[in-house]
């Protein structure tokens, strides 16, 4: 499980610094700081894929509620949005540490 942690991981924190290179590249051209938002970013690759979640979302008790934060969602930045729950899987994918504290004869 840990294993499928880490890939998972690793590709959200890989995707996310894409889009980070990407909105760079953009805020370099335009002298302005640029941030693709997660829905921009969404709507460019798929967008019958966003309607598709809107919809059912739509159709679930809490529709207003849910509504509203998937609008809160897409509106964040794209490499935000990949890169927090990247670290999260990262790190709950990583080894435990064995030894905390040193004895007294490993000093």
């Amino acid at each position: 499980m840990r294993l499928v942690f880490r890939l998972l991981g690793t590709w959200l924190i890989g995707l996310a610094l894409i889009f980070l290179v990407i909105d760079g590249t953009r805020s370099l051209a335009a002298n302005v700081i640029v941030f693709t938002s997660l829905g921009q970013a969404w709507s460019q690759l798929h967008i019958a894929s966003l309607e598709t979640v809107s919809s059912f979302f739509d159709s679930r008790f809490f529709a207003d509620l849910l509504e509203v934060m998937l609008q809160a969602l897409l509106s964040y930045p794209a490499f935000a949005v990949l890169a927090v729950p990247g670290l999260v899987l990262a790190l709950a994918g990583r080894r435990p540490r064995r030894e905390r504290f040193l004895r007294q004869e490993q000093i």
